[in-house]
C-alpha cells in the first residue's frame, strides 16, 4: 500500500503550501511513487490477514510455503469457522447454531443480538421452504420472548420480527417489500455476523486490514482532489494511474 502512504505525504505536503491549486504530471507522480519503500514482509503479512480473516485456510496455507509468512491464528480453527459460515450460507442454520455452541457456548450467550439473527435467519428459512405454521409457531415461541428479554434491543428485535412475519401476508414473497430478506445477501449478511463473533470469541480481529487500507486511500484521495490535480485510481480493481484533468 505504498500509494497510500504517498498520497497522505502529498497530502501534508501541499497543504503546507498554500491554497493554490497544484498540477502533479503522471511522470512526476510516479517517479515519486517508486521512491515509497515498502517491505514484501509487511506486504506479506497484509495478504495473510486477508486470506486468515475470511477462511480461506487452502490459500492461506499454500502462501505461508510459498512465502514464509506465519498466520497469527492456528489454520486448523479456520475450518471450523468455515464450516459455520458455509452451513448459514447454505439455509443450515440449526446445525450452524450447534456448530458455534461447539467452538464456544459463551458466544451466543453474550451476545443476543447475533442469537436473535441466527433465530430470524431460522425463522426466514421456514417461510422460504413454505412451512407456514411451523413458522408461526417458532416466531412466537423463540423470537417474541427475545424481544422482552432485553430493554436496550428490544425495540430493534421487534422491528425485524414483525418485518420478518410479514413474508406470510404475501402470495407472492418475492415481491412484497420485504422480499430482499430471502436474497442469498441476507444470508450472506448473517454468515458474515458469525464470522466476526468467532473471531472476536478468538481474539482476533473481525475484519481484514486490507479492505480498511483501501478506504483510507479512496480517503486521502478525495481529500487531495481539493488541494490538487493528479494521477487518481478511480478503480479499484484495476489500479490504474488517470491522467489529472486540467
Amino acid at each position: 500500500m505504498s500509494l497510500l502512504w504517498f498520497v497522505l505525504g502529498q497530502l501534508a505536503e501541499i497543504e503546507s503550501m498554500g491554497s493554490s491549486k497544484k498540477i502533479i504530471t503522471k511522470e512526476e507522480w510516479e517517479k515519486k511513487l517508486n521512491d515509497v519503500k515498502i517491505r514484501k514482509e509487511d506486504m506479506n503479512k497484509l495478504v495473510m490477514n486477508f486470506l486468515v480473516t475470511e477462511g480461506y485456510v487452502d490459500a492461506a496455507e499454500k502462501f505461508r510455503k510459498e512465502s514464509g509468512t506465519e498466520p497469527d491464528i492456528d489454520l486448523a480453527t479456520i475450518t471450523d469457522r468455515m464450516a459455520v459460515k458455509k452451513a448459514v450460507q447454505c439455509g443450515n442454520v440449526e446445525d450452524a447454531i450447534e456448530k458455534v455452541n461447539d467452538l464456544n457456548p459463551e458466544i451466543l450467550d453474550t451476545n443476543p443480538q447475533l442469537f436473535f439473527h441466527l433465530q430470524q435467519q431460522r425463522l426466514i428459512e421456514l417461510i422460504r421452504n413454505g412451512k407456514v405454521a411451523e413458522a408461526l409457531e417458532f416466531a412466537q415461541e423463540e423470537l417474541a420472548p427475545r424481544g422482552e428479554e432485553n430493554d436496550i434491543l428490544q425495540q430493534s428485535f421487534l422491528e425485524e420480527l414483525e418485518r420478518t412475519v410479514s413474508l406470510l401476508a404475501f402470495e407472492d414473497v418475492n415481491n412484497c417489500p420485504v422480499a430482499e430478506l430471502l436474497d442469498i445477501s441476507q444470508r450472506l449478511k448473517t454468515a458474515s455476523e458469525v464470522n466476526a463473533a468467532i473471531l472476536t470469541s478468538q481474539s482476533h480481529e473481525k475484519d481484514p486490514k486490507l479492505p480498511s487500507l483501501l478506504k483510507m486511500l479512496i480517503w486521502a484521495q478525495n481529500q487531495l482532489d481539493e488541494k490538487a490535480a493528479y494521477p487518481r485510481i478511480n478503480d479499484i480493481s484495476t489500479a490504474t494511474l488517470e491522467d489529472p484533468g486540467v
